[in-house]
């Protein structure tokens, strides 16, 4: 577990600290022309083999290096301005798989799936519903009271702001429910009515008003009732 904790060092050192925005910007540019993506790439070798500090670990800190340039490589050639984003999580998360694999080979450890049992996969499941699936459901059951835009009328609001608001709330309200701090619930419900409902009373539009309340006792009630199956799942399996 220490050689992970450590890794995982040596990759917020590397990425993010020693990493200056020139070196990204040149990188992004000249790609593998770069000599900031072989600086970098070795510059994670050395760090690697430095704090874990081990001469056995030589071989791995320059494996480690070698995937590391080699993610990063595949991120710079395919990334294009509209997906930098996907590509940055999916860069990160190569990288801690990364980290975790040569963690388990350093340890001579293999990964063991006890932990998926059946409360594992019943949490997963109610985790799942109460993200992308439940947004869709909530939209499409209230899309008969859908209120008309307004041509005279901007929406500044961010992308798809609503419904990551509205997939946090949901887990945050199951998280309160598994583990039995209901009060929670009602707190988060008011923090969302100060900041959502004082906006819709300036706007002074009652259809929507009463359309965003739907929406919001909708994805708080289906996340404490999947909250309240989940328990009652739990004591069963």
């Amino acid at each position: 577990m220490i050689i992970f904790v450590k890794l995982l060092l040596v990759h917020l050192i590397g990425d993010f600290i020693l990493q200056p925005n020139s070196w990204v910007l040149d990188k992004e540019k000249k790609v593998h022309r770069s000599p900031y993506l072989y600086l970098h790439t070795l510059l994670h070798g050395l760090l690697a083999f430095v704090i874990i500090g081990k001469i056995d670990f030589f071989g791995y800190a320059f494996a480690l290096a070698l995937l590391h340039g080699f993610i990063d490589f595949l991120k710079l050639k395919f990334q294009k301005k509209k997906t930098k984003r996907n590509w940055f999580i999916a860069d990160q998360l190569l990288h801690l798989v990364v980290l975790v694999v040569i963690s388990l080979l350093y340890n001579d450890q293999i990964v063991d799936f006890s932990f998926m049992d059946n409360q594992f996969w019943i949490m997963v499941t109610a985790l799942v519903l109460l993200t992308k699936p439940t947004s869709i459901i909530i939209k499409n059951v209230i899309s008969i009271w859908t209120p008309e835009s307004k041509s005279d009328k901007t929406d500044d609001s961010l992308q798809n702001a609503g419904n990551y608001i509205g997939i946090l709330e949901r887990l945050f309200v199951f998280y309160f429910v598994i583990t039995g701090h209901y009060e929670a619930i009602g707190f988060l419900l008011a923090a969302k009515s100060i900041f959502r409902f004082g906006d819709l009373k300036e706007a002074k539009d009652r259809k929507l008003t009463e359309y965003v309340l739907i929406g919001t006792l909708l994805s708080f009630g289906t996340a404490f009732l999947v909250g309240l199956l989940t328990n009652y799942c739990l004591l069963f399996f």
